[in-house]
Formats: C-alpha cells, structure tokens, sequence
C-alpha cells in the first residue's frame, strides 16, 4: 500500500518504490496471465475465438502430418515391391498436400488475426491507461516517480497484454501439438518420449533465468530513454525551433541527445548479449537433444526394433516436436518476462481507484460566498508550506485580487481554491459546506480557471474554446459568444475556415496565433464555462498594459455577476478589485481595497510605487 502522510495523504512519492532487481514470480505467473486473458477477452472476444481456433488447428495439422508422412513411406514400400500401382499413392500426396496447404494457412490466418487482436488490446489497455490519467491527482502528475512508472507503462506494459495472449496461444498450440505428437511417438516407439520430455528442463530454466534481466533493464533505462526523446522533441519540435536557433543550441542540445542516445545503446547492447548468451545456450540444449534422439532412432533401425516407415515417421515427428518444445519453452520465457511488466501495468491501473470519483454532476454551490479559514498545503516531499494558514474571503459577484512577488503562493493558492489540490491544513467552504464532504470533480464543475501556462491545444478555435464547457463543444453560438468577450472574435473571424480552423501550421491548413492572441483565446475558454467562480491566474501576461488595464476594467461587465479570483503581476490592473490579498512566502500579509493598502503604507504600497515608477 502506499505511505501515508501524516494527515493521512497518500504521497505519490511515495507510491512506486524502487523496483529494480524484481524478478518473475511463478506464483504470481497463473494470477497475471489470467488478468492479460481477461483485458484480451474483453477486448475482442471474437477475435480472441478465431485467433485460438487458428493455432488449434494447426496444432492438429502438425499431428495430421506425421500420420501421413507414415502413410506416404508406407505406400512407398508397397509401390517398390510392385505389389500395388503407383496410383494408390495419390490420394497419400493429396492427403500431405491438403494438411501442408492448411497447416501453412493457419499459420498466416493466425498471424493476421492477432494483429487485428492486438490493436483491439492495445486500445483497451491505452483507455485504461487513459482512465487512470484522467482521474489521478494533479500531486500525481507532479511527482517524478509516477512520471516515470507512467512512461515505464507506457513503453513496455501497455503492449504485454497482446504479447501475453500470443504467448499463451503459442502455449496452446505447443502443448496440443506436443501432445498429439507425443501420441505418435508412443505409437512407434515409447523410449522417444521421455527423453524429448528431459530436453524442456534445462531450456525453461534458462529462458526463466533470461526473463529476469528485462525488467530490470526498463527501470534502468526508462529516466535515459525520457532524456533521449524529450530533447528529440526540443530538436525536431516546432516550439522550441525560434530559440534553439536564436541561440545557436542545437549543438548543445544535440550534444546531449547523443549522450542519452549512447547510453542507452549501451544498455541494449548489453543486454542483447546478454539475451543472446541465454539464447545461445537453450539451442545448443535442444540441439545436443535433437541429435541423441535422432540418434536413438537410426540405432532402432538398425536394430529392427522400429521399421523403416515408423523411422521416417519418427524422425519427422521428433523434427516437428523439438519445434513445438521450442515454441512451448518461448512462449513460457515470453510469460515470465511478461509477468513483472504486467503486475507493473496492474499496479499503475489501481491507482484509479486512488483517483477522483466523476462526481455527482451537480456543481459546488456559490450563493453566498467561499471562505478560506487557516487553509495550508505543504507539497510532497517539502518541509515547507506552500501556503501557509492562510484566511481569504469571496462572496459571490464579488472581484478579488491576489497580488504577491513570484514564490509566495498565490498560483498554489488559486490551485487549492480550484480544488487540483486539498489543503493539508484548514478548511475551504462554499457557501458553508466544507469542500471534503464534496466531490472534488464537482467543485471543479464551479470553477472556470485559466492558469498562465494555459494549454494550446492543436485542435480548432471552436474547439480550444468550447473544451471550457466539455458537454457542448460543438456550440458555435456560445464559443462566438465567449470569443466576442474575451476580445477575441476578430482575430478568429478572419482565420481560412473562421472558428473550425485548426490553430497550428503543424497540419495542413492550419493557423498558428501569436502569444497575445492565445491568451484572448484561453480566456474565452474560461468565460465560455457557466461556472460562478473564475479563476484568472496571470490570464494576461502576454498582453500589453494598456490592453491589461482595458480587460480587468471591464471584468465586472465581462463576468456577468459572477465571482472572480485575478492573479496579475501588475498591481495597477487590479485596483479597482472589491478586496486585494498581497502574498508573501506562503501567507496573507494585507488585505483591503486599494486605497486602504495604499494608506497603511505597507508591502502593497511599496510595491506599487516601485512598479509605478518603472513605467514613468
């Protein structure tokens, strides 16, 4: 279970503990195979039906071929000693032609259904995955090691429950096929057996032995392989291309790129070989066997016990059953390996059940007013509060300001009151009721924020709009609505397919906007959510002053009677908010109007004046 601190949090550090040097359970082997069947199953049930059927039937096909190949050796005899026309050996040729054309058919049919099968899989394991994503904390997402176990599952489980089912298929199809020829075997000489049967020991061993070190090699290299593709992405990416050049980094970067790169093909480099030594030494196994067995037949033949007909029959039985043995013993390495990647993969999905629930539906109420009382949070992992004891009042219609230098806590504050975090400490209350007896995704439902880093999505204006009110995106009307609010119809009038254009030259037609026009639009996005509290965290950064002071002076008309919480960075845009709280180091320091911090002559004041006077 994960570690709780001690306000009884789960710490998300604390979730993934270190998993290097985990090996294969066989115990836990049956458990995690049936969880991979049972996502397969739900997956694609028809295609998991004919994907079984197919290695079934050539599992039977591989039996029928001995059979025949003894009645075509048979036949032969009798067509040399001339005591039958060659004509009787056709239908033993259409016979080993038929099995061959069906054996070979089952295989290619096979083939291409697991691929169909395992793009079903994949879907269903990534919406999963997705589920999990979604309803996680943002403290989650914050924590380096649930990054890295998310990636880790990202670039090996997510794909083990399809390698698992053909695995497990391939089981199927060894151990169907093994056993009909077994049978054979038996029919001609029975001492064949046990020996094939003392070739798989040493080869599951050594395949199990293998399994071990990939695991530890993904936890190894996943931090290297995060590096490597991240500054990829900084190389090839369109973002980063203007200061990449302007700085003439690319070399820098690509320096470094190289060094990931390198490392990491170390690590692959060793591994292989070590693979490789492992792999070597199972052939070289069921190689040493192989010949004895062949060798124990030609002694039989030699010694009349087994007749010319069963010899050949054998020798083809054992080729085709040292086959099956080698499918059997890698598709139990595969499920080995397989195994630590999926209780990994297993792990990371029961953490949905850590997440938030989707609510009752029905927002936060705000009638009155939301009052903050001795309100902490101290982030995972820190010592320090972020925000410290912290009292804050908004009643409803209301505008206030949060001000403060960087660092003081005000974007953390504005996290708590939009319900991303819950406070370690105090107490948040919308209109009485405390907000840990709410849903936090209902809460959120009254929340309308935009952050300063806000997220540009490469979807249309419509759409980069309208995600500001999930259920109804589509709505023109109301995304105009907004945009004409947020001063940023004009510019989206004029785009090649207006408000469906999408809004990045990385797809054809597309449209890239500059910094001032994005934040018009993410503020759109914020006024396009009926919720009756708005969060504006530094919403107009990118803005010039005069167009700053244009936008909150007309905040009041723009919310409609709805509440406001404005973060800026310019003192003078909020002045005319209802009551301005000044931050520092994680408290509040000041409250009042603007003219009454101005008064007590306090931090508020000084830094005013000293912005003041760097724009005189």
């Amino acid at each position: 279970m994960p570690a709780e601190a001690a306000d009884g949090r789960v710490d998300p550090l604390e979730l993934f503990h270190e998993e290097r040097g985990r090996k294969p359970s066989a115990r836990a082997l049956p458990r995690v195979t049936r969880s991979a069947l049972r996502l397969v199953w739900q997956a694609n049930k028809s295609g998991f039906l004919s994907a079984a059927f197919f290695q079934i039937l050539g599992a039977v096909m591989a039996t029928a071929l001995v059979l025949a190949s003894k009645l075509a050796v048979d036949a032969l005899l009798v067509a040399q000693r001339g005591t039958v026309s060659t004509g009787a050996l056709v239908p033993v040729i259409v016979l080993i032609a038929v099995v061959t054309a069906v054996s070979a058919a089952s295989a290619a049919l096979q083939g291409q259904q697991q691929r169909l099968l395992g793009e079903h899989v994949a879907c269903a394991a990534w919406n999963r995955l997705l589920d999990v994503t979604g309803r996680v904390s943002l403290e989650f997402f914050e924590s380096p090691r649930f990054f890295e176990q998310l990636k880790r599952v990202e670039f090996n489980a997510i794909v083990r429950p399809v390698t698992v089912t053909s695995a497990v298929f391939g089981l199927l199809g060894g151990l169907l096929g093994a056993a009909g020829l077994f049978i054979a075997l038996l029919t001609i000489e029975p001492l064949l057996v046990p020996l094939l049967l003392v070739a798989g020991v040493p080869a599951v061993l050594l395949t199990r032995r293998a399994a071990r070190t990939e695991f530890d090699f993904a936890v190894r290299y996943t931090p290297t392989v995060r590096v490597r593709d991240y500054l990829r992405t900084v190389l090839t990416g369109r973002e980063a291309a203007k200061e990449v050049r302007a700085f003439g980094a690319e070399r820098a970067v690509r320096a470094r790129h190289d060094v990931a790169s390198m490392r990491l093909l170390q690590g692959v480099r060793g591994q292989v070989r070590r693979r490789q030594r492992y792999a070597v030494a199972v052939v070289l196994c069921s190689a040493i066997v192989l010949a004895a067995t062949l060798g124990l037949v030609l002694y039989f033949v030699a010694t009349r016990r087994v007749s010319i007909s069963g010899a050949g029959a054998a020798i083809v039985a054992v080729r085709l059953l040292s086959s099956r043995l080698d499918q059997l013993v890698g598709s139990i390495g595969t499920l080995f390996e397989s195994s630590v990647f999926l209780e990994d993969l297993e792990r990371f999905l029961a953490l949905s059940v850590e997440g938030d629930s989707p609510g009752t539906g029905m927002p936060a109420p705000h009638r009155h007013e939301i009052e903050l009382s001795g309100v902490s949070y101290t982030y995972p992992g820190s010592d320090r509060p972020a925000v410290d004891r912290v009292d804050l009042r908004i009643g409803a219609g209301e505008v206030i300001a949060l001000v403060g230098e960087n660092g003081s806590g005000k974007t953390t504050l504005a996290k708590l009151i939009a319900a991303l975090y819950a406070p370690t400490e105090g107490s948040i209350r919308w209109d009485g009721v405390d907000t840990r007896e709410l849903e936090p995704a209902d809460v959120r439902r009254s929340v309308a924020v935009i952050f300063q880093d806000f997220v540009r999505y490469q979807l249309s204006a419509l759409e980069n709009i309208g995600l500001g009110e999930p259920d109804e995106v589509e709505d023109e009307a109301a995304a105009r609505a907004s945009a004409v609010q947020a001063g940023a119809a004009g510019f989206l009038d004029t785009l090649p397919q207006g408000y469906h254009t999408i809004l990045s030259r990385e797809y054809a037609d597309g449209r890239d906007l500059s910094v001032g026009q994005w934040q018009r639009v993410a503020l759109a996005r914020a006024f396009r959510r009926d919720a009756p509290l708005v969060v504006l965290d530094e919403p107009t950064a990118a803005l010039d002053p005069r167009a700053e002071h244009a936008l909150f002076a007309d905040v009041r008309q723009l919310l409609h009677g709805r509440s406001a919480l404005l973060i800026s960075h310019r003192f003078s845009s909020v002045r005319s908010a209802d009551r301005i709280y000044v931050m520092e180091s994680g408290r509040i320091v000041e409250s009042g109007c603007h003219n009454d911090l101005m008064a007590s002559e306090g931090l508020y004041s000084e830094l005013f004046q000293l912005q003041a006077r760097a724009y005189r």
